[in-house]
């Protein structure tokens, strides 16, 4: 297994500047969302995965209806790392979603 090295609290800060959507919370940075309805977020859910699965590092997701809420930390590492910051970097790049298109009422 591949070890990760913890960053120190002035890397943290250094790496937040550089990513001013997130914000630290304990060991995580946390970035949360909100969508017009619950299928782009569900659509955003699904595009984290796929970024997520390809770095081989997944974030906590929260989903309330059309809220999400992600939360980052190296677990294994028991804190936050490089891969942490590397990941929000690449969500943050994500394109913003389709609007959600709305069912006619028969």
């Amino acid at each position: 297994m591949v070890r990760h090295n913890l960053l120190s609290e002035a890397e943290i800060a250094t790496r937040l500047l550089d990513t001013p959507e997130w914000s630290r919370d304990g060991a995580a940075i946390t970035r949360t969302w909100t969508f017009d309805d619950f299928p782009p977020a569900l659509a955003f859910i699904n595009r984290v995965g796929e970024l997520a699965e390809s770095a081989n590092h997944h974030p906590d997701i929260f989903n309330s209806w059309a809220t999400v809420r992600l939360s980052l930390t190296t677990h294994d590492a028991g804190g936050l790392t490089d891969r942490d910051f590397d990941l929000a970097r690449k969500i943050d790049a994500l394109p913003p979603a389709r609007p959600a298109r709305r069912r006619s009422r028969s």
